[in-house]
């Protein structure tokens, strides 16, 4: 990739002792009508994606990086539970997950590293990386959310330009990309596979050598994946060079016009475009005088047209950056306006995956700060006017069941220690334009850290509303308490007969407890006073179902329960 993916803090001891408890997450959910978008498995029909009932869908999701490392499961897991990471993706309003994995993951015994499993993740113990894998894919389908598996890697080494390496022939890609549709066959919650990430040089499309031809090298992994699951969505990303024009790795669909994946199955193919800013490569169109004005011309050019020519849905797979520059912000900016807006457009538009949920992506930071928990509220707003609708709970399979329900408590312990971990990384990247010049860059980090805390839970709410069918209650719940701050955690139910429009929660808090930072809610305090207020996209429950939202605040002494109202409207 043209871009130095290095991450901070890969390897983290997987029997550290301490590091904050998360315990007794509330995961409540409840049934969609099987009329909801996304049902069942879905097909392609021009640009748009289509659920079984033909209802066009929106991927708007996130990509939770870490089978492809060496820790060979997902990262953050040291420091959280995975479903109140999966609940917390969806109150923020993504509804698929794009896992990354390398084949090193079906390779017998390899086992995941770096899962806390103290006060969390204590159905994971002893489960190799493909059953944590089922896990995953299980808990975000009983939900709401869909997952997209993605070849990134052919081993946790690092990316390949190919699709196959001296160590990993297109035969071992093959047979376990049919692994993976095998293991989810007829598991709804995975709508697809990416093939392979990031083709580049010396990769092409449409040149005819089956040997660096990435078209047809598609269509023999396509055809292959389809032979055992005919329903399942095939990613296929661009190259890096076509006639010449070299552009992102991944990012160049140019030649998919004129030279068209072509399956076994019609309506399954989805073309995958990346794109990135300057905190990954500098590319000349970010120093053209016309910028940002002339992105949406660079974007039509690479991989726009398919959509705007109505030949194929386009799914930008990757994008992302640290925001850190003026150039960045309008370039994120401009390309989430060109992406079109969910209002007004709704399934009619582009789908994608943001790079990323994870922090310790070294040049693009992630949604989630360093902490694993507080988000970075000004990198995701950006995307809240593309964002769009979860979908109906999946059905799962039988590798690991399905997991929903409600799972409530009150946990309360200390724990003390030092975990230390070190990554290493290399990357290799092109740049752009008319030119491929390349880059090579490496970076070491050693991640040490001491964390002494308790961990306490507490849960207190009251029923309040505007009379009627609308009603709602709000349960807070204390995920984790430290000297001098604490998480927690708002559960909203709607207790009404109707649809709710919007909510409130206040309460006061007992003691000097403040509110420093929030999401998935509109949060303010004055003096003890607290309000939160849904957010655009989380403001309608259905009856008897549930949303969340979270903060993070200061505290001086152990947080207590304070008593919650909840109006709806």
């Amino acid at each position: 990739m043209s871009r130095l993916r290095v991450v901070l803090a890969a390897v983290v001891a997987a029997a550290m002792l301490a590091l904050l408890s998360i315990a007794g997450q509330t995961h409540a959910t409840a049934a969609a009508p099987a009329a909801d978008a996304g049902t069942g498995y879905w097909h392609t029909s021009g640009r748009q994606i289509l659920d079984s009932g033909n209802q066009p869908v929106r991927i708007a999701g996130i990509n939770w990086f870490g089978f492809e490392t060496s820790n060979d499961v997902v990262h953050g897991l040291w420091s959280r539970d995975y479903k109140s990471m999966i609940d917390q993706m969806k109150t923020l309003g993504y509804n698929t997950i794009r896992l990354p994995y390398s084949d090193d993951i079906f390779k017998p015994g390899t086992m995941p590293n770096s899962i806390n499993f103290y006060n969390m993740n204590t159905d994971l113990q002893g489960l190799n990386s493909l059953q944590v894998m089922d896990k995953i894919v299980n808990y975000a389908g009983s939900i709401g959310l869909r997952v997209i598996l993605d070849r990134h890697r052919p081993d946790a080494g690092g990316q390949s330009a190919l699709w196959y390496t001296s160590t990993v022939p297109e035969t071992t890609w093959i047979t376990n990309l049919k692994a993976l549709a095998t293991r989810y066959q007829g598991n709804t919650a995975v709508v697809g596979i990416d093939l392979h990430n990031e083709p580049h040089d010396p990769a092409c499309w449409g040149c005819g050598d089956t040997t660096v031809d990435w078209r047809l090298a598609a269509q023999r992994a396509g055809n292959a994946i389809l032979g055992i699951n005919p329903s399942l969505l095939i990613f296929v990303e661009g190259i890096q060079t076509f006639n010449g024009t070299s552009g992102w790795w991944g990012g160049n669909l140019m030649g998919a016009g004129q030279y068209p994946v072509q399956l076994n199955v019609a309506n399954r193919v989805v073309y995958s475009a990346h794109d990135y800013a300057t905190s990954v490569a500098q590319q000349t169109w970010f120093t053209d005088p016309s910028f940002p004005a002339n992105m949406s011309a660079i974007w039509d050019k690479y991989w726009g047209y398919l959509f705007k020519q109505n030949i194929a849905p386009v799914w930008v797979g990757e994008f992302g950056t640290t925001l850190q520059s003026t150039v960045d912000q309008q370039w994120l900016k401009a390309l989430v306006s060109y992406m079109l807006p969910t209002a007004g457009n709704g399934g009619n538009s582009f789908s994608w995956t943001f790079w990323s949920w994870n922090p310790d992506s070294g040049d693009t930071g992630g949604i989630l700060k360093d902490d694993w928990q507080t988000v970075d509220t000004v990198k995701d707003g950006y995307l809240s006017s593309i964002k769009a609708p979860t979908f109906g709970g999946s059905s799962g399979s039988t590798n690991g069941g399905t997991s929903s329900g409600t799972s409530t408590g009150t946990s309360t312990g200390t724990s003390t220690g030092t975990s230390t971990g070190t990554s290493t990384g290399t990357s290799t990247g092109t740049s752009s334009g008319t030119s491929s010049g390349t880059s090579t860059g490496t970076s070491t980090g050693t991640s040490t850290g001491t964390s002494t805390g308790t961990s306490t839970g507490t849960s207190s709410g009251t029923t309040g509303g505007t009379g009627g069918n609308h009603g709602c209650t709000a349960a807070l719940h204390v995920d984790n308490q430290w000297d001098a701050g604490f998480t927690a955690t708002v559960t909203v139910t709607n207790s009404g007969t109707a649809a709710t429009s919007g909510w409130k929660v206040a309460w006061t808090w007992p003691g000097n407890q403040k509110e420093t930072s929030g999401w998935s809610a509109t949060i303010t305090q004055t003096g003890a006073s607290v309000t939160a207020v849904n957010l655009a996209y989380n403001g309608v429950i259905a009856p008897a179902a549930s949303t969340s939202f979270g903060f993070q605040g200061t505290s001086s002494g152990t947080v207590g329960a304070p008593t919650l109202t909840c109006t709806a409207s």
